[in-house]
């Protein structure tokens, strides 16, 4: 089963649109929709903003539902000119940025108790992700996506999360989720669609909607293509 976890409502409803024998239920408060598409299994969810609303409803998803793989879509701002707005980041490794206990000598990002900074994503799913990005002609780019209970658009502030972790996009949820899948051994992927631009301008209202349809697109490409993983 593969879960898909959505910052959006438009995401998860666009992504029911390709789903069969649907079926929903709520649990630890995140509500859960089940389905198909083709022959593939299915559970969708919108986490809500922020880490702790990611990470309780990938940790509902992984316990309740034993998915073997999430996919993590959304939007993001750009910290580099590489990206711009309806470009796709897609995260080789998560950090997350407000995580700082360097006033006891760690560096800033380390996620204490298991003594990492940057947690991988899957090189399989990461792969086929960026060939259905290919196939939607979608512009991409691979590097580091950094995640903090904070909305960044100052400049300086996306100047020094580039600087300090040479992250290519900043957003609320993916690391936390990265978190969660690491402390429970599922493989992840995070996908996000630029809504801002490197220089700090945010047109988050106006390119949200196309930038949920476009990811849909890749992921139902993505789940079509899953059986190629194995």
């Amino acid at each position: 089963m593969i879960g898909i976890i959505g910052a959006m409502q438009m995401e998860v409803d666009n992504l029911k649109e390709s789903m069969t024998d649907i079926t929903t239920e709520t649990y630890s408060g995140v509500n859960f929709i089940c389905g198909k598409i083709d022959e593939t299994e299915i559970v969708a969810a919108v986490c809500g903003v922020g880490k702790v609303f990611a990470a309780i409803c990938a940790e509902a998803m992984i316990l309740k539902y034993n998915v073997d793989m999430i996919i993590n879509i959304g939007v993001a701002g750009a910290l580099t000119k590489d990206l711009g707005l309806l470009d796709v980041a897609v995260a080789t490794q998560v950090v997350q940025h407000d995580m700082d206990t360097s006033p006891l000598g760690d560096p800033v990002g380390l996620l204490s108790g298991i003594n990492e900074i940057f947690l991988p994503g899957d090189p399989k799913m990461i792969n086929l992700l960026c060939e259905c990005l290919e196939e939607e002609k979608i512009s991409y780019l691979k590097g580091t996506i950094a995640t903090g209970d904070q909305f960044i658009a100052d400049p300086d502030k996306k100047k020094l999360l580039r600087e300090r972790f040479e992250a290519i996009a900043a957003e609320m949820e993916g690391g936390s989720i990265g978190h969660v899948c690491y402390m429970n051994k599922v493989p992840f992927a995070i996908l996000r669609s630029i809504s801002d631009s490197e220089g700090g301008a945010v047109d988050y209202q106006t390119f949200a909607e196309k930038a949920a349809l476009q990811s849909i697109a890749v992921v139902v490409k993505f789940i079509k293509r899953a059986g190629e993983l194995a």
